[in-house]
């Protein structure tokens, strides 16, 4: 397991309750940093973050897609921790599988609103004060679905093209300060995401990857601890694989 000092950081994790999340907030802590989870459900958040001491984790009910929530969210953080020097973007739903014709407009629209408009959010939330203070990691999680695309995904897909696309354009905002904004784009991971698409759809995400397996979340939290840490001084606006060998460019 690597280790990078977190101590004295505080770092935001939306969608931390469970997941991907979870597995980063919980390395986190153990390397020193104090967590706000933020998500849509902290009443029954998994193992790795359920036993994390009050003082060095605030769970924050939080909808990602509502300007409004993401405010108070912040607010709340801001009272607890005062300040914010990491931000991982981790909240997102997988949405139905369907053909682009027969999607149905709300769940693109909600697919949307949660990984794309809640990354928009949350990273507007943290960016002023991370400039203010001439420090801040910003890790954005995307998809492989969103350099390759995935058929009867066209929501997913397009959501992370677009988280993809904004991570490169913040980067650049942002490259003038030690504020490195960078994501990744993993193959799929065995989380609770897979409860929302079908068994067809999950052998063949399987079969796309050349290692035949789907990643861990220990092996996403390694890569993010690494991107989040301040030892990541000058690479800001890239996009890291964890796709198994499935990465095209």
């Amino acid at each position: 397991m690597n280790s990078y000092d977190y101590k004295g950081r505080v770092a935001v994790v939306t969608g931390g309750a469970n997941g991907i999340g979870a597995a980063v907030a919980e390395r986190m802590a153990a390397s020193g940093a104090r967590i706000a989870i933020w998500d849509m459900d902290v009443s029954a958040p998994d193992k790795r973050v359920a036993g994390l001491a009050e003082d060095a984790c605030q769970m924050v009910q939080v909808d990602v897609s509502d300007p409004g929530s993401v405010a108070e969210a912040m607010a709340q953080t801001e009272s607890a921790f005062g300040q914010i020097d990491v931000l991982v973007n981790s909240a997102g739903i997988a949405g139905p599988t369907a053909t682009l014709a027969e999607y149905d407009p709300a769940m693109w629209r909600k697919v949307q609103a949660v990984n794309l408009d809640g990354t928009y959010l949350c990273c507007r939330a943290v960016v002023p004060g991370m400039r203010d203070r001439g420090y801040g990691r910003i890790v954005n999680v995307a998809s492989i679905a969103g350099k390759e695309g995935n058929p009867n995904a066209s929501a997913y897909s397009a959501s992370k093209a677009a988280v993809i696309a904004l991570t490169k354009s913040l980067g650049k905002e942002l490259a003038d300060v030690d504020v490195a904004v960078n994501c990744i784009t993993p193959a799929t991971a065995q989380t609770r995401i897979l409860e929302q698409v079908s068994t067809e759809f999950i052998d063949y995400m399987r079969s796309k990857i050349p290692r035949g397996r789907f990643v861990t979340v220990e092996e996403i939290a390694s890569m993010v601890l690494w991107i989040a840490s301040a030892e990541n001084s000058f690479t800001t606006g890239a996009v890291f694989d964890l796709s198994g060998g499935r990465a095209t460019y």
